[in-house]
């Protein structure tokens, strides 16, 4: 942005300025929510990448392995805040953002187009992780300059409600990208989809990555920076000013333990660990988790704005503090109520309701042996259905291959397809969910930004929200879904709860430290 720009610009009426930041929001919003689809695409298919991209002798362990590969590019997040937030500093926040929109984009394509296991063998899994770790970088540098950009354009008084609609991206990105595979599922066959209709929603992103750059490309810098810029204000080293000055990291350390890392386990609670849950523990069909999961995000969305707009009115700590408190005492009660909406006993039989059939395979690497499934499907009078298969290596000598005196089983797959009334209490206690995130994430883009003075505010604001984001939330799923697993294999009556325990704890410790040290008035330094 010229002088000349500058000067007119701040001398805009309201009027003007609120059409300004309204386009300024919409190029950003736009190119944030892609990179949010890219990322996420494949947390949505992460049980169907499990299949494709590890060995599949072992279901368990080839999920886990697959969270823990989505969970390392949020592990690399605070490194690409570090790196891109630097650049961000120095050199503006347009040109930075249209270098991760680019890395973002590509990684995500790359993913579509990596050959499966069975064909490369570990390489796969291997390239996976390194474009997986790609977007993790270009994450790390993305959000933080579209907040910043915006809240530099937003009028002080109202930095809360402005930049709440950035806050809604992340959301809207899980829910196009729910959107985009359900559509893809309902248009193949499952074994076109299963084969190599997944790749779609990779291939896809493509093209909006290229719409938002050009639209992004168009934009000028936000005025405040420009401003800064024109008067010799920026910083030359933003990493040393941030975290080699003691006053400055108080405050880095303090948004991270006060507010983000309870924020970023709470968000992932409440939309990933939820979709998860749903899926792998309660076994419910994979398309109906995707639609109950789109819903419920929808009707939450709008709250993010309604919550960034009050804590304009409020302050920022209440709000965001009292999400954590209500998000901690109802995830339990919450999560047994969703698993136990699921359970079949007491339920009626229907008339000729079983079922049984078979098929068979050629074992893929003994000559002469085969793999037979056994499907049994049986159907409940109130509308509930479970599918059952069970995998069965069988010996060229028409017998059981056994394992422990028993019948060596590979797999047994259970899927629940559930009636109308149980997918409306799940969207429901979903919904609940997302109602806590909205709450402390919707003011924290305005929270963290009136943290930090302009010349280091990208680097110091990045870095607290990609480890609370990118290292506690990150590591939810992958977690969550461990505590889980010993639960179960230890045989605790509610080995299902266990998981939660990760995000109970996490967001308890931000809870006690940002009540006794955040500040109950927003801190504006502009």
């Amino acid at each position: 942005m010229s002088e000349l720009q500058q000067d007119s610009y701040e001398n805009m009426s309201e009027k003007q300025k609120n059409k300004t930041i309204w386009s300024v929001i919409t190029a950003s919003s736009l190119g944030t929510l892609i990179e949010w689809y890219d990322f996420y695409i494949f947390g949505s298919l992460a049980v169907v990448l499990s299949t494709k991209f590890f060995p599949a002798d072992n279901p368990t362990a080839a999920f886990l392995s697959t969270l823990a590969t989505f969970a390392a590019g949020f592990v690399v997040r605070p490194f690409g805040a570090l790196f891109f937030g630097r650049l961000g500093d120095m050199i503006g926040r347009k040109y930075t953002f249209l270098v991760t929109l680019l890395i973002m984009g590509f990684s995500t394509f790359l993913i579509g187009c990596i050959p499966s296991y069975e064909t490369i063998g570990f390489m796969a899994p291997v390239l996976v992780l390194i474009l997986r770790l790609l977007q993790g970088l270009a994450l790390g540098g993305e959000y933080g300059g579209a907040a910043t950009y915006v809240a530099e354009y937003a009028q002080p008084h109202r930095r809360g409600y402005w930049t709440s609609w950035i806050q809604t991206t992340a959301t809207v990105g899980l829910f196009i990208s729910l959107i985009v595979i359900l559509i893809t599922k309902t248009t193949l066959s499952h074994d076109d989809f299963d084969t190599w209709g997944w790749r779609v929603p990779f291939w896809i992103s493509i093209l909006m990555v290229g719409v938002s750059y050009i639209i992004r490309k168009n934009m000028k810098e936000s005025p405040l920076f420009a401003k800064a810029k024109k008067e010799g204000k920026t910083s030359t080293n933003p990493l040393k000013e941030s975290f080699g000055n003691r006053y400055n990291f108080k405050f880095v350390l303090l948004a991270l333990f006060g507010a983000v890392m309870g924020q970023g386990v709470v968000w992932y609670t409440g939309q990933f660990y939820a979709m998860s849950f749903i899926q792998k523990v309660m076994n419910v069909d994979s398309a109906q988790v995707d639609s109950l999961m789109a819903i419920a995000l929808l009707l939450g969305t709008p709250l993010f704005v309604l919550f960034g707009w009050l804590s304009d009115k409020v302050g920022r700590k209440p709000i965001m503090l009292i999400g954590m408190l209500i998000a901690v005492l109802s995830y339990r009660p919450i999560y047994d109520k969703m698993f136990k909406s699921v359970n079949l006993e007491g339920k009626v039989v229907a008339t000729n309701g079983i079922k049984e059939s078979r098929t068979s395979k050629i074992h893929d690497k003994i000559a002469g042996d085969s793999i037979i499934t056994y499907h049994k499907e049986t159907n409940y009078t109130d509308g509930f259905k479970v599918k059952k298969d069970s995998v069965v290596h069988w010996s060229s000598l028409a017998t059981p291959v056994l394992k422990d005196n028993k019948p060596e089983v590979a797999t047994v797959n259970t899927t629940i397809s559930i009636n109308d009334d149980t997918k409306w209490l799940l969207i429901f206690l979903v919904f609940i969910q997302v109602v806590f995130v909205t709450m402390v994430y919707g003011p924290v883009a305005a929270f963290l930004v009136e943290m930090f003075p302009i010349r280091i505010r990208y680097t110091s604001m990045s870095l607290p929200y990609h480890i609370g984001n990118g290292i506690f939330g990150g590591l939810l799923p992958a977690v969550a879904t461990y505590l889980v697993t010993a639960g179960k294999e230890a045989g605790h009556a509610q080995w299902y709860l266990e998981g939660l325990w990760y995000p109970i704890i996490v967001a308890s410790v931000c809870l006690v430290i940002g009540l006794i040290y955040l500040k109950n008035k927003n801190n504006i330094k502009d």
